[in-house]
């Protein structure tokens, strides 16, 4: 730490320890001077000679309208201390200025008018010099003294020091790193190396200095000073975005201390509003500038102390532009007061949508018309990879899955989300089955329609073993979707011997048209009871199915020599598949005499579309039945 000493005589003042301050000397003193509580007996000549303030004051009562020699200065900068040390300076006693104490003795000299008029080489001046040639040229010098301005922060402002302060931190910020010693920064924890005495003439210098060496000392800083250095460090253009970031986030965990935590100090909420959206404010534009789960810790906040709605907006805007780097954890942002559900799902679905539109961004281009230059715009096609889509994909379904736990959640929201990331392309629908079924488990009393809607979003076909064994067992799913999964199911363990899979029979077409034939009964109603939610005893009698007609392909495919050929095999266990779906749909065609046999006709062979299936396959005869 920079410090001046002026003065060459020893301090001679002292007290009687009740704020009474008298100079040990043969003269008597002639001019009282209470300052505060404190009452200081001092000469009048040594003072007035380099105060302006303190002779018109000695005049004022010499002319009759003071009261003897005593004299009130209960503003002065700095109080009692301050006065002090500039007492001192004009008896010659020797002084110490530093860091902590310069702001105050600087604005006490202002306030006493200790200027060159009144004496060459006053107060003011030499403190000058030592702010310009030692204080604002060292990096912990000028943080310490920007923070001491907080208490008198009008005077210091008129006399610039504010302003001087945050020009010397910026341009260090903004100096070259490798100009940088580590001795600039105070906040740290000393490395290893530095213990060492010996190493200390080479080796720290060469040492490598990281960017953002300068956030942990700034975030020391009271909001509103940390801002205006921020502000002026990012208009001279010479500090990157990233870095930018690093020094908001140290900001945020310094000023915000649950931050990490996602709470707030309910007597800080002002505060902490504040702050969230100064961060705000001064995030730096560039993508990838700052992480998106920071980004999504900052929305929390705001949430959290109620602030505007612009900034939301904009950091809504910064998240869906890299919105592949979240995790589930991130997105989980509780509902404001008075919301019925536990989390935001609106702006969830806002941060989303904002990442679809990069989908649909154009690029401007110019044409030359004629004589005149217009720009078009031209579509590019899209500015999202396929792997961002899929990572996306994923975050939203595990994102489902989560908030498909709240009682309160409506559908709508559930598929809305879900819809907006519908047409990305995933290998698998584990992640979208997995929240579908937490949302059946939370929500047992939906209707058939809404839980029909629902089970719409997953494509059967993507199911993965696992969760096709789940599915089969799942009593929430409606019967519809349970025969889908086992279809599907035999007719991926049926490919298995690597020929091609034979159209989608009649009934299967049909489950999924909702077009069963005009031959079934009038008086049942085959549509709701395919919606219908399966019955433990189907389920066992689905599986049961299932299972022996593994246990027959298995054994055929052992006996044929033919079974690496296995088209025969593939008809045979898809017709069986055929009898199984013609057995249930008989328990569910009601009581009627004929619901049985008109399930039957209409799932049975004398269809003609099932007479495809004695022919050579084709891939491209493949339907649909998610």
């Amino acid at each position: 730490m920079k410090f001046m000493k002026l003065g060459s005589k020893p301090d001679s003042f002292q007290t009687d320890n009740n704020n009474v301050w008298y100079v040990n000397s043969d003269l008597a003193t002639d001019i009282i001077i209470n300052v505060g509580d404190a009452k200081f007996y001092l000469h009048k000549f040594p003072l007035l000679s380099k105060s302006g303030r303190l002779q018109k004051l000695v005049a004022d009562t010499n002319d009759g309208t003071g009261h003897g020699d005593e004299i009130s200065i209960p503003d002065i900068p700095g109080g009692p201390a301050s006065f002090e040390t500039c007492a001192k300076f004009c008896y010659g006693m020797t002084i110490t200025l530093n860091a902590y104490n310069v702001v105050s003795v600087r604005c006490a000299a202002e306030y006493l008018e200790m200027h060159e008029t009144m004496d060459r080489g006053n107060l003011v001046y030499k403190i000058d010099v030592f702010l310009s040639s030692s204080i604002f040229r060292s990096w912990k010098d000028s943080i310490i003294v920007l923070q001491t301005t907080k208490s008198m922060m009008m005077l210091c402002e008129e006399l610039k020091l504010v302003t001087h302060c945050i020009d010397a931190i910026a341009s260090k910020v903004s100096v070259d790193v490798s100009k940088v010693d580590w001795s600039y920064t105070y906040n740290r924890k000393k490395l290893p190396e530095e213990k060492d005495n010996h190493m200390l003439n080479g080796v720290i210098r060469s040492m490598t200095v990281p960017a953002d060496w300068w956030v942990e000392d700034l975030a020391e800083l009271e909001v509103d000073l940390f801002k205006r250095v921020l502000v002026n460090i990012k208009n001279k253009g010479l500090v990157h975005g990233e870095v930018i970031g690093e020094a908001l986030k140290a900001f945020a965990s310094r000023r915000l201390p649950g931050f990490n935590k996602g709470v707030i100090a309910s007597g800080d909420v002002v505060k902490a509003r504040s702050v969230v959206e100064i961060i705000i404010a001064l995030l730096p534009t560039e993508k990838g500038s700052v992480s998106c789960g920071f980004l999504l810790k900052i929305l929390k906040m705001a949430v959290l102390v109620g602030s505007g709605e612009s900034g939301k907006v904009k950091l809504v805007k910064q998240i869906g532009q890299q919105l592949e780097e979240a995790s589930v954890s991130d997105l989980l942002i509780r509902a404001g007061d008075g919301e019925p559900t536990v989390y935001d799902v609106k702006l969830v679905q806002k941060i989303v949508e904002e990442f679809m539109v990069r989908d649909h961004e154009a690029k401007g281009e110019f044409e030359v018309n004629g004589n005149e230059i217009q720009e078009v715009k031209r579509s590019t096609g899209g500015l999202l990879t396929e792997a961002s889509k899929l990572m996306v994909a994923k975050l939203v379904d595990s994102y489902l899955a989560e908030i498909a736990k709240d009682p309160n959640l409506p559908l709508i929201m559930f598929t809305d989300l879900a819809e907006t990331v519908s047409g990305f392309s995933r290998p698998a629908h584990d992640g979208i089955y997995r929240a579908i079924d937490m949302y059946l488990k939370a929500h047992p009393g939906i209707s058939k329609s809404e839980r029909k809607r629902i089970c719409r979003l997953m494509d059967c076909k993507k199911l993965s073993v696992e969760a096709c064994m789940h599915a089969v067992q799942n009593e929430r799913l409606p019967l519809r979707v349970v025969v889908q999964v086992l279809f599907f199911e035999q007719v991926r363990a049926t490919a298995t011997s690597g020929s091609s899979t034979p159209d989608l029979p009649k009934a299967i077409k049909d489950l999924n048209s909702g077009s069963h034939g005009s031959s079934w009964s009038t008086t049942t109603n085959p549509e709701e009871d395919w919606d219908a939610v399966a019955s433990a005893e189907e389920l066992r009698s689905l599986r049961g199915e299932l299972a022996a007609l593994r246990l027959e392909r298995t054994a055929s495919h052992a006996r044929s020599p033919l079974a690496d050929k296995g088209p025969v095999n593939k008809v045979k266990g898809l017709l069986a598949t055929k009898r199984m779906l013609t057995k249930i749909w008989s328990s569910k065609g009601g009581t009627g005499e004929n619901s049985g046999s008109d399930s039957s006709e209409s799932l049975g062979s004398g269809n003609p579309e099932d007479v495809k299936l004695a022919r050579t396959p084709s891939r491209k005869g493949r339907h649909s039945v998610s």
